[in-house]
């Protein structure tokens, strides 16, 4: 059974800048709810009942939106608004927690998982980076059946997408054993090449950020050396599990937005103010009165 998400979210989000500067980029905003939300939510969809945040001392405003504001509660409680208060009393459904862990220096993607080895113990775990928002756009929660396939076959998942062949080399691309899997499907992996050159990559499935793995990669990422850029990496540790248990890329169904670049975050904004249900109509107004003035 996979209960438990690990969360990194120590990085200090400089693509943001400055608006990071104080606030977490975890913490802005997406319509009237923080990114962070969001993740969690998805993660809870999924039947996550357990969240374990890897985080920094500077970034106590995460733990504390999923805390109670008994202050905040009793105005908001004194004026009747009632909807908001369940929202504020209740950030998260019964029976789901949150556990913090600090990172200390960072040292890469990696060496943050390694942190929360304790609180995940000897049980399989999802790895799920806040900076990329997924919406299954009612098709399905991807995270679900990642972790439905990892229970079915006890293959290890990795998220991937599609991206044009000219962009492969930003990205981390899967290199598959066999045909590429059909959306909402999985197929074997053998490896996963970091920004190669367009001529050289494997594929054009580039790895999301959503991640269902064994207890073995603790193990894995203890015996780790720094990799890319002098830090250790998650992407080392799924190699080297490659040689010793099944791991399969999933294609997923759903539409991401990477927020944290300011291009993301600007499409994340405007897809979700589209579907927002008090602001819905008016997003997409100014959006179409938008497109016929250029």
């Amino acid at each position: 059974m996979v209960r438990k998400a690990v969360i990194p979210v120590a990085g200090f989000g400089t693509r943001m800048l400055p608006a990071s500067k104080s606030i977490p980029k975890e913490m802005l905003p997406i319509i009237d709810r923080p990114a962070i939300d969001y993740v969690v939510e998805e993660a809870v969809q999924a039947g996550i009942t357990e969240i374990i945040l890897v985080s920094h001392g500077s970034k106590t405003a995460i733990e504390n939106f999923f805390d109670g504001h008994p202050e905040l509660e009793a105005q908001l409680e004194a004026k009747g608004k009632t909807e908001l208060l369940e929202k504020v009393r209740h950030p998260l459904p019964d029976g789901v927690q949150v556990t913090s862990v600090r990172q200390g220096p960072p040292q890469g993607l990696g060496h943050a998982v390694w942190q929360a080895r304790q609180v995940v113990g000897g049980e399989p775990f999802v790895v799920i980076l806040p900076d990329v928002l997924v919406d299954g756009e009612g098709r399905g929660n991807d995270l679900s059946n990642m972790i439905r396939r990892f229970q079915e076959n006890g293959a290890a998942q990795i998220m991937v997408e599609g991206v044009p062949d000219e962009l492969v080399h930003k990205y981390g691309i899967a290199d598959l054993d066999g045909e590429p899997p059909r959306a909402g499907d999985s197929a074997p992996m053998r490896g996963v090449v970091e920004k190669p050159d367009r001529d050289q990559a494997p594929s054009n499935l580039s790895v999301v950020g959503r991640y269902v793995l064994p207890p073995e990669v603790m193990d894995l990422l203890a015996e780790t050396p720094p990799g890319a850029g002098g830090e250790i990496q998650l992407t080392d540790a799924i190699a080297a599990l490659i040689g010793r248990a099944p791991v399969e890329a999933y294609a997923m169904l759903g539409r991401t937005f990477d927020c944290g670049s300011k291009e993301g975050y600007l499409q994340a904004i405007l897809h979700y103010a589209v579907k927002h249900p008090e602001i819905g109509d008016a997003a997409r107004d100014l959006i179409s009165r938008a497109d016929r003035q250029e």
